[in-house]
């Protein structure tokens, strides 16, 4: 059976060898191997080696894609298609990197809000650079992400949750947009 690994990071080197020393001193005869993990956990912060070793576990828990579905491939390729300030460089041939583009635009609406045509290009002219908003107002209609009214006017997001895919992509462009 193999063995967890259990990283230590010490901030402090200094005050860790302080704590370790002042515990070492404690002690008439050599610690055992529980005793030595003990004094090593808690000069470095924790309570005890199980702290240490819960601490880490939760960490490892919360660094964990929560969906392991996930695919990373789609996601790239996606990815690929906007630029460092995450604008679409162009209309992506393949449909399930469309789809996952469109998202990004839906995203880009404010929610709870209605908007006229020219309001809608503004946002999308935003973050595209092929010049067709059309293509994307469509596309938003058809996938179910925006309504709008027969004649074309007073556009309404719909809100709903995207998928995994969808969530990743929108966080990613995001940090492209902002950064």
């Amino acid at each position: 059976m193999s063995k967890d690994l259990i990283p230590l990071h010490i901030a402090d080197i200094s005050s860790f060898a302080r704590h370790l020393n002042g515990q070492l001193k404690t002690q008439t005869e050599t610690p055992s191997h529980l005793s030595l993990m003990n004094m090593l956990a808690r000069a470095s912060g924790f309570r005890n080696f199980q702290h240490l070793r819960a601490a880490q576990s939760a960490q490892t828990r919360l660094d964990a894609p929560q969906d392991a579905t996930l695919d990373f491939k789609l996601v790239e390729r996606t990815l690929n298609q906007f630029d460092t300030a995450g604008r679409l460089r162009q209309w992506p041939a393949k449909r399930s990197v469309q789809e996952l583009c469109i998202w990004v635009f839906w995203s880009l609406l404010p929610a709870q809000t209605t908007l006229q045509e020219r309001d809608v290009n503004g946002h999308l002219n935003q973050a595209h650079l092929f010049d067709d908003a059309a293509i994307l107002r469509r596309s938003l209609v058809g996938m179910g992400l925006v309504e709008r009214n027969l004649d074309g006017t007073d556009y309404r997001r719909i809100e709903q949750a995207p998928p995994p895919e969808a969530r990743e992509v929108i966080r990613r462009v995001q940090g492209r947009r902002q950064g």
